[in-house]
């Protein structure tokens, strides 16, 4: 009996063991991608991981709308995400407070170097498009008042009210910084998330937003950008964001994910965002059908 008893306890020992390696080495193949808490932000999500699977042996857990830029930053130091996509001019004035640099490949390696130097996250190249702060309008209303840049518009911001997300609200490449360069007065400011702004200002419920240039529901909902004739904003072209030590153990990903360097342009992000938010398309399928019209997948 002493014997049986034995032997059934080695054999539970030994499976316990087996199912331990096993987890281990899911976990040893698996990295995990999040994203913010907007659509685009979303699709880019299912877009690096659709290519990632397809191209290398790892599996890879998502998590999308995780928060605003400065969770799912943190997310990435703290380890619990292994890859994000991060804007130029986000990652610039917003995470690391370096100054204003207008140049598109000035600004890339500048927050390519520090992140590297400092907090040991690697920029991977830019997908192609730049995805601008915008304050919009309805093109009617613009019309009307003869607005067509935000100098144009502070003169009349006191009889406007401004609909802006929580985060453009806080950050110093947001609103507080647009505010002092352009001597911005509005009659009321409201805090929206991120998904209502659109609407409401296509509703008339507010006059002016904080708007994405690459957002499809701007030329849908009739909403008109306002040239920032003092070139407030600066670029904000997007790339995948990896933890050094990721990369060092799966430096596959990399040659994954740079398939994307280029692809992505202006027109064809406002494309795939209007996919969703507008024809309401799940966001996976969106970024899988695009991958294989570009022959990636």
């Amino acid at each position: 009996m002493k014997k049986v008893i034995y032997l059934v306890t080695v054999l539970l020992l030994s499976l316990a063991v087996v199912g331990c390696s096993a987890i281990s080495s899911n976990k040893a193949n698996t990295i995990v991608i999040g994203g913010k808490n907007f659509t685009e932000q979303d699709i880019l999500v299912y877009l690096m991981k659709e290519l990632v699977e397809a191209k290398t042996e790892l599996k890879v857990e998502v998590k999308p709308f995780l928060g605003g830029t400065n969770v799912v930053a943190q997310a990435l130091e703290r380890g619990d995400l292994d890859v994000y996509a991060e804007y130029t001019g986000t990652a610039l004035l917003n995470i690391l407070g370096e100054p204003l640099i207008t140049d598109p490949d000035q600004a890339y390696e500048k927050v390519k170097t520090i992140y590297q130097e400092k907090k040991h996250l690697i920029w991977l190249k830019p997908f192609g498009f730049n995805n601008t702060y915008t304050l919009s309008m309805r093109t009617e209303q613009a019309e009307q008042l003869g607005i067509e840049s935000i100098s144009d518009l502070a003169k009349f911001t006191p009889q406007l009210l401004l609909g802006a997300t929580h985060e453009f609200l806080e950050r110093p490449d947001g609103y507080k910084g647009i505010e002092d360069l352009y001597k911005l007065d509005f009659v009321g400011v409201s805090a929206m998330d991120p998904g209502l702004t659109y609407g409401a200002c296509r509703d008339g419920k507010v006059d002016v937003i904080d708007a994405f240039a690459t957002d499809g529901r701007i030329p849908a909902f009739k909403l008109k950008v306002l040239i920032d004739d003092k070139h407030f904003f600066p670029p904000y072209y997007a790339a995948p964001v990896i933890r050094e030590a990721t990369l060092n153990k799966h430096p596959e990903i990399a040659d994954a994910l740079n398939l994307l360097s280029g692809r992505l342009n202006d027109k064809a992000m406002s494309e795939l965002n209007a996919k969703v938010d507008l024809e309401k398309k799940d966001p996976k399928t969106v970024a899988r059908e695009w991958l294989k019209s570009q022959g990636l997948i």
